[in-house]
């Protein structure tokens, strides 16, 4: 029964997380009506930096920041900051339950990546899921016969980059500080935006800066969700939740932008989803994945504005462990 209880908890809280989330990205889509991605970037980044770089403060592990494996490190950051560009921009240009869906190709992309860079051996029964999963991207795109945008394949592009830097995360993370791993990307995106901002700068009105305020708070907010998820219930718990974006994409469309899903979308959201839920309950069965990489995998696209859910957790975990750690030494003393 508490299994159970706790279960229900981390599948509230994911479902909690994944609504704030979709509330982030109608804002994404909203300001990206009248900004550029690079300085939608700037800002979010800018006004959510302070509440990480309090949480980074926390890190008292030694060791300094240079990474142990510079050139994966140097391509994940590469491949956060694009991922951050192009996911931004896709919500900007496309409706929110076609960009959600295109998107959901992620983890299918994951386990697919995960077999050249993890070592990560597929079965038939994944194979054909990741097959099945890319009909549904094409369903969604029908290519031929629609005209595909710079957004579609800005989606495509973030859910590809999305999947890279998950497997690299993946690869690398037992290896790496946490405060390196966060780091890296957020200046990095710092920079680069910084560079771009003189070219694409216009006057924000005030209410517009209290937006992307919302939008770094938010992030923060449905970060601290799914901590609370993963601690109360296991992956295969929190994992399929994600779709539930698509319900918010749907209502948040039709009610802010006037949006309607069509056919096509709707039926290649559902063969994506369903791929991306069997290659989750296949990973979850023991024996078969080694590195268990889309269930590892505890954050969405990775923007690099805010830090990876999992590398939260790493840096919270070594709290706790230091903590208690010298809690028993404490008693020792006493003794």
């Amino acid at each position: 029964m508490q299994v159970v209880q706790s279960n229900l908890r981390g599948a509230l809280f994911s479902l909690a997380a994944f609504a704030v989330y979709a509330s982030n990205d109608t804002l994404v889509k909203f300001l990206g009506a009248s900004y550029s991605p690079f300085l939608l970037i700037f800002f979010t980044g800018l006004l959510g930096f302070p509440l990480v770089t309090i949480m980074l403060m926390s890190d008292n592990s030694d060791g300094n920041l240079i990474p142990k494996h510079p050139y994966w490190t140097a391509l994940r950051t590469l491949a956060a900051v694009l991922n951050g560009i192009t996911g931004f921009y896709a919500f900007s240009v496309l409706p929110l339950a076609q960009c959600y869906a295109i998107i959901f190709a992620m983890p299918i992309l994951i386990t697919l990546l995960a077999i050249p860079i993890l070592g990560e051996k597929i079965g038939i029964h994944r194979g054909l899921a990741i097959l099945v999963g890319l009909i549904g991207v094409m369903i969604v795109l029908r290519p031929g016969q629609v005209p595909l945008g710079l957004g579609h394949l800005s989606a495509l592009a973030a859910a590809f980059l999305g999947a890279t830097t998950s497997v690299i995360v993946r690869k690398i993370g037992h290896a790496e500080r946490s405060i390196v791993l966060m780091i890296y990307p957020m200046v990095a995106n710092f920079v680069v935006m910084a560079v771009a901002l003189p070219f694409v700068y216009v006057p924000i009105p005030i209410e517009h800066f209290g937006l992307m305020a919302t939008m770094s708070l938010l992030g923060l907010v449905a970060g601290l969700f799914m901590i609370a998820a993963y601690r109360h219930a296991p992956a295969i718990i929190v994992a399929p939740m994600q779709y539930s974006q698509m319900i918010w994409a749907i209502l948040f469309g039709a009610l802010f932008f006037n949006e309607s899903i069509d056919q096509w979308t709707a039926v290649g959201a559902a063969v994506i989803t369903l791929a991306g839920v069997y290659i989750v309950l296949r990973e979850d069965r023991p024996g078969l994945s080694k590195n268990r990489p889309v269930l590892e995998t505890r954050s969405r696209y990775d923007g690099g504005t805010t830090p990876r859910i999992s590398t939260w957790m790493r840096l919270f975990d070594r709290k706790r462990m230091r903590a208690k750690v010298e809690g028993l030494a404490g008693k020792d003393g006493d003794a």
